[in-house]
């Protein structure tokens, strides 16, 4: 498969690199870089990796893909962290920061309200287990009968793992109806749960306002769907 790539030839090479050592993982599949003859992984700005079979959840598979997430992340623990990450400023890396406490902005109108509601209900919480993880899981997990899942479109953080699983699950709340019982299960053993979920619908509410831009607009009906998810949120706080 051809893609333009992503990011700086250094950033593309790092990726590439880290995919080849984690090929051999029996817990999960991922699409190993196809390299030009000379072994380039950026060729003219096109990259290419194998094709994998599977077809992408989350739908019908939200244990999956965060039991693959979990494979994948304890395969990343003792990778060190890249220095690209701190340079991003691409949306995601915004949101990020911001999700975090590490940067400041407003939000469009749209989304003001439930972003102010979020920042009330952040509280601190510690980093200690941060690491690599993949920030983008929701559609980027497949899933094929007699075939482990594969991970793909590696979309690298330095955050704990727990906040990556939690986007997953944000995800299900705003755009799939997902429902509470798994909500729940999904962060049973993390006791900084309710946190990291807030953490997590922030920063879809700050990308997805990143992309409007200044003077852009919240799409029809985003504004409801962060309330509900919000007040699913508080819920499990109070439990």
């Amino acid at each position: 498969m051809f893609k333009p790539a992503e990011g700086t030839d250094e950033e593309v090479e790092w990726a590439a690199s880290l995919i080849e050592k984690l090929a051999s993982d029996s817990g999960f599949r991922v699409p190993l870089p196809l390299r030009a003859a000379d072994g380039r992984s950026v060729v003219d700005g096109w990259t290419a990796c194998e094709f994998l079979t599977g077809r992408p959840g989350p739908e019908g598979h939200w244990t999956g893909v965060l039991g693959a997430g979990r494979s994948f992340h304890r395969a990343l623990r003792h990778v060190p962290q890249p220095e690209f990450l701190d340079r991003h400023v691409h949306p995601w890396a915004v949101a990020d920061r911001v999700t975090w406490g590490e940067q400041d902005i407003d939000v469009v109108d749209d989304l003001a309200a439930p972003f102010s509601t979020l920042r009330e209900l952040r509280r601190p919480v510690t980093q200690d287990t941060a690491q690599l993880v993949h920030g983008e899981l929701t559609g980027n997990v497949l899933f094929a009968p007699d075939y482990v899942p594969a991970v793909i479109d590696f979309s690298p953080y330095w955050r704990p793992p727990v906040f990556a699983e939690a986007i997953v699950v944000a995800d299900g709340l705003l755009w799939f109806d997902l429902p509470s019982d798994l909500v729940t299960a999904a962060g049973r053993s993390h006791p900084e749960w309710p946190q990291m979920l807030v953490r997590a619908l922030i920063f879809r509410l700050v990308a997805h306002s990143e992309h409007a831009g200044p003077a852009g607009r919240a799409h029809s009906g985003e504004p409801d769907r962060y309330a509900r998810a919000i007040e699913v949120v508080r819920q499990l706080a109070r439990s």
